[in-house]
């Protein structure tokens, strides 16, 4: 009996070996597997999107949390390779055998990775540091908010990262230089803003820098004894004073070069065979085939349409005798929709959102039968970023469910914070907007590499549609509030006719000032961080209207087919419930649930 155990343990462990073979160096047999594969062997080389994930601490595993991620010439080289590969393994699986859901994760991964090799092709064509997504400052932000300290070893960790910002931005170096060599050079203004904010990041006393103040305040609360705590913080002190500063001088004496030689040309129009590269931005972050002046186009139709609605409600509660930008203004000057410009507006701001978050998930059962069962927090933007970061932003929760979505709100100065547009921000950011469906997409019972992969269009196209949604079904208080959704839609539409212009048509960045300012009543500081926003990340701003007139398409589409049998939580759910995808997959996926509702009176689409 012993024997046939020995025996039949040994066989187990070959055929598992013989199985992981397959899986790991060579094609799977099974198309799930290789799904797996194709996404563990990307996220398991990306040590911060691993810690940002927080799925392996589930299993106890944690090498990865003393390492950051590699940004060298060579690792972007293997990584394509490795993606080719991918796709070309992924191409030679027979389609029909296929589940149709199958299906849906190969077109998925199919659109994503045939998308990333077409990116590839202009690798060095972006600005790596920037004022806003630069890795000068999403590496602290990073470190303050992601990565966990719970015990001892969370805060070595930490501290092994501090010891690694060098080599990181020393990678990051490497191929900044080698744009200057192309000619690929943020414009002045850029270089400008980051200056300001390297300088500020190290100037004072190390244990006031904000690595150094939150890994203290951490630390402290962790059951330790005094001489441990003590040791760690020397450690971070010293990490910080010998590596991160210095490396941060490095960037700045660089970027004080870059100054010497930059230019004022700001669209990508400037760089080597900027048109193409634009055109290829925009289909990357649309998932259409739009060009610059199709969208263009939709932009200017779209100011038009919103600023006729706008004319009416303002003209409804007797405001008449100004352009919509005055009105807008005015308002946004009214005392009745500001808070005071102390801690304790701040507070109070962060306390209404979560009131109206709160309000409108405990009513939203006549338009959603899914849910999301992680939580969303509402919390002030790191201060350190607020001076040239958007209004706001969502950060997703972990796939462990110990950390909960998160929307962050920026309250730098709270004359920018308007009573009235707050619910539209709520809805963007949190419920049903972004919180909703990301959530929801960690949720999917899927393929991995389908909760994880972003796609603009989707999400933030989703987001508006919230917005939209919120005010169909009466989740706004008053025409004030309406305005507010109006003036956001409007905000949106002429990011349309900015970003084209100004990388398409060549705008300078004041003529974008100016159109923005004639269409939107927001103070000039956030019109002129919206510009700049366009500037070094080209198209993305297209995605959300984009995306949100697509969904709106296809929502009109089925209603259009199905009459009486149109149920708008079962639209939502085939919206929802298998996760972001590119738009013209999405389009697919309406035209089965429509198919198969007129043919079953149902949708019987595959669950999940």
């Amino acid at each position: 009996m012993n024997t046939l155990l020995i025996v039949g343990f040994a066989v187990f462990i070959t055929l598992w070996l013989v199985w992981l073979i397959q899986l790991i160096w060579f094609r799977p047999l099974n198309i799930n597997h290789f799904y797996e594969r194709s996404m563990i062997q990307l996220v398991l080389k990306d040590p911060e999107l691993l810690t940002m994930i927080g799925v392996l601490e589930r299993f106890g595993l944690n090498f990865h949390n003393d390492d950051l991620t590699d940004e060298s010439e060579a690792y972007f080289h293997k990584r394509i390779a490795k993606i080719r590969k991918n796709l070309e393994i992924l191409r030679s699986y027979p389609r029909d055998p296929q589940s149709p859901e199958q299906q849906l994760s190969t077109d998925i991964l199919d659109w994503f990775l045939e998308n990333q090799i077409l990116d590839y092709g202009y690798l060095h064509h972006n600005y790596p540091i920037n004022q806003f997504f630069g890795e000068q400052n999403e590496l602290p932000s990073f470190m303050i908010t992601l990565h966990r300290i719970e015990n001892k070893r969370d805060a070595r960790n930490y501290i092994k990262r501090l010891s690694k910002f060098e080599p990181k931005f020393d990678q990051i170096l490497d191929g900044l230089q080698i744009r200057e060599g192309m000619g690929v050079i943020p414009p002045k203004f850029v270089i400008e803003r980051v200056l300001v904010e390297m300088r500020n990041f190290i100037e004072g006393e190390t244990k006031d820098n904000i690595l150094y103040t939150v890994f203290m305040d951490k630390v402290e609360q962790l059951n330790l004894t005094e001489t441990i705590k003590g040791t760690l913080l020397q450690a971070a002190e010293r990490e910080i004073q010998q590596t991160v500063i210095p490396t941060y001088q490095r960037l700045i004496d660089y970027f004080e070069y870059l100054e010497t030689i930059a230019t004022t040309d700001d669209g990508v129009w400037k760089l080597p065979n900027g048109d193409a590269y634009y055109a290829r931005q925009l289909e990357s972050h649309t998932t259409t085939k739009l060009n610059p002046d199709e969208v263009h186009k939709i932009g200017l139709r779209e100011v038009e349409r919103i600023e006729t609605e706008m004319r009416e409600i303002l003209n409804n509660v007797g405001l008449t005798g100004k352009s919509i930008v005055q009105h807008m203004k005015d308002l946004s000057q009214d005392p009745r929709f500001l808070y005071p410009n102390t801690d304790e507006g701040r507070e109070q701001a962060l306390e209404d959102y979560r009131s109206i978050i709160a309000h409108i998930d405990q009513n939203l059962d006549e338009i959603f039968d899914l849910r999301p069962n992680a939580g969303v927090e509402v919390k002030r933007m790191p201060a350190f970023r607020e001076e040239t970061a958007p209004g706001a932003y969502y950060m997703i929760p972990s796939l462990d469910g110990k950390r909960p979505g998160v929307f962050y709100v920026n309250l730098r100065d709270m004359s920018e914070v308007q009573k009235y547009g707050m619910q539209t921000l709520a809805y963007h950011e949190a419920i049903p907007g972004h919180h909703f469906q990301l959530a929801l997409a960690q949720e999917f019972k899927g393929p991995m590499f389908r909760r994880l992969i972003p796609f603009t269009a989707y999400a933030e196209g989703w987001a508006l549609y919230a917005e939209k949604v919120a005010r169909e079904f009466g989740f706004f208080d008053d025409p004030y509030s309406e305005l507010g959704y109006l003036e956001s839609e409007l905000f949106r539409a002429v990011r349309l006719v900015v970003d084209t212009g100004i990388h398409q048509k060549r705008w300078t960045r004041e003529q974008a000032i100016v159109y923005m300012e004639e269409h939107i009543g927001q103070p000039t500081e956030s019109t002129v961080t919206e510009i700049e926003r366009y500037i070094v990340i080209p198209g993305q701003a297209c995605a959300y209207k984009i995306g949100e007139l697509k969904i709106m398409e296809l929502r009109d589409r089925a209603q259009s087919a199905l009459g009486e049998q149109f149920d708008i939580k079962s639209f939502h759910n085939v919206i929802l419930q298998k996760g972001g995808m590119p738009l013209e997959i999405l389009e697919k996926q309406v035209d089965e649930y429509i198919h198969n509702t007129l043919t079953n009176g149902s949708d019987k689409s595959e669950s999940i």
